[in-house]
């Protein structure tokens, strides 16, 4: 009953402050925007103690991808915030003088925004941000899941800002979502996490008509030309996969490579993982933990699907999965059914790009893909016949660090996107405006119609 109590008098509290224009002038909302990122900067130790606590996360991990990446969402907001903000000034048709036209840009209201563990401080404040620029009001619901960040978050936040304008509500995420999204009209609810729980949110939203942006995930396939460069693609894929312990959305889930360059393929891989972390990845400093024990049994129960061609060492007691290469892999297998979201590779071989198709066509809809040629003709065939959120050519992860590239998935995926401007329209209501002079008062358009012969028919198509 209490929480009850809590979240209610907040809803009411932001609905107050939201409806008294607070939130809507360029000076206010660029005023906290300047101060989070002065806060991001003068927190950077704290954020990065408690992304370790959650997840082993290293140091360069860390800041690279959960602070460096919102001070540039920052710096870019921050310089482009006035033109968005800015009327739009649109033509009008000939048949509709003397009018003007234009778009109004204006804040929804009170958004609700759900951020996962994984990257647990910047895909909680990588919204934010969006949504403070877009002159909202804001409740965050960090995940239970990663307790050290999601403490951390609400402090850090408290700091900042009156609970009216932006407030975090901690504790079961179930629960508290349940309370929150189904008792309450958000403007806006903005969720990143699994389809499974994607499906609830959309659910639990419809009973009160909220829209809602959701970021999911899906099986993301990296695909090996062999014309691509082996060793760099090797590097690369590598690097994309086991970055924070394969636990990222848009991670390569799987690998399909040309048959007849395979066995390169694989001992490059090889290499690339005892270039990064020597022959015991587990004394390694840069790399990450499994976020908790039912996560780590998850993934260790995809070890039995396929020969383990590098790696399968595991230790629950430090949630250690040893960096893992699959090969000789099903597709009726699990590991190829789910999301593995965690340290394990499989390496499936194909022999043309149809079969290349028809394997992704069996969990379509992947957040990202990754395209490794020097053939441009097999670049745009796949960009064509691959629907998928976003991606990269001869390069995993990095689409996502672009400001200027909306993040989004497609079908299974995800609804929705954010980042720079795209997030800023996606917390936004585009106002369309037409004003007309009273004179001259252009009678033909009132009743009786009879006067409306074929000239003017004609004109008017």
């Amino acid at each position: 009953m209490a929480a009850v109590n809590r979240i209610d008098e907040l809803f009411a509290s932001q609905q107050r402050f939201f409806k008294s224009g607070a939130t809507r002038s360029y000076e206010f909302r660029n005023s906290q925007l300047l101060k989070l990122r002065k806060a991001i900067s003068e927190n950077e130790e704290g954020i990065l103690q408690s992304l370790k606590a959650d997840l082993k996360k290293p140091e360069f991990e860390g800041y690279s991808s959960e602070i460096s990446t919102l001070k540039m969402e920052l710096n870019f907001t921050i310089s482009h915030l006035q033109n968005w903000m800015m009327a739009k000034s649109i033509d009008t048709p000939l048949i509709h003088w003397p009018a003007s036209s234009k778009i109004i840009t204006e804040p929804l209201g009170l958004v609700l925004i759900i951020a996962p563990w994984n990257y647990p401080f910047m895909l909680c404040i990588s919204p934010l941000i969006s949504a403070i620029a877009a002159g909202n009001c804001v409740i965050i619901k960090p995940s239970e899941i990663s307790s050290n960040t999601s403490a951390f978050i609400k402090k850090f936040i408290e700091s900042l800002f009156d609970e009216e304008f932006v407030a975090v509500v901690e504790g079961d995420g179930k629960q508290n979502v349940q309370l929150l999204i189904e008792n309450h009209h958000f403007d806006h609810v903005f969720f990143t996490g699994s389809p499974a729980v994607g499906k609830e949110i959309m659910r639990m939203a419809a009973k009160t008509l909220s829209p809602v942006t959701l970021e999911l995930g899906g099986k993301s396939p990296a695909i090996v030309e062999k014309d691509a460069n082996l060793k760099v693609a090797a590097k690369r894929i590598a690097w994309g996969k086991f970055w924070n312990a394969g636990q990222t959305c848009i991670a390569p889930d799987y690998v399909l490579v040309d048959n007849s360059v395979e066995d390169e393929f694989l001992s490059e891989l090889k290499s690339a993982l005892i270039e990064f972390y020597g022959n015991d990845p587990q004394l390694s400093k840069d790399y990450a933990r499994i976020i908790n024990t039912n996560h780590f049994r998850r993934i260790q129960s995809y070890l039995n699907d396929g020969k383990i061609a590098l790696g399968g060492k595991v230790d629950e007691a430090d949630l250690y999965i040893e960096p893992t290469i699959l090969s000789y892999v099903s597709l009726s297998e699990q590991v190829m059914k789910d999301e593995i979201f965690g340290p394990i590779l499989p390496v499936i071989p194909f022999s043309s790009k149809e079969e290349v198709l028809e394997i992704i066509e069996v969990n379509p809809y992947p957040l990202a893909c990754y395209i490794f040629t020097q053939n441009n003709k097999k670049e745009t065939f796949y960009l064509e016949n691959i629907r998928f959120g976003g991606g990269g050519i001869n390069i995993p992860l990095i689409h996502f660090a672009h400001t200027e590239l909306p993040l989004e998935g497609v079908g299974y995926s995800g609804m929705g996107n954010y980042h720079g401007k795209a997030g800023f329209e996606t917390f936004s209501h585009k106002k369309s405006i037409m004003k007309s002079g009273y004179f001259p008062d252009i009678t033909l358009r009132y009743p009786p119609y009879l006067r409306l012969n074929k000239w003017i028919k004609k004109f008017l198509q």
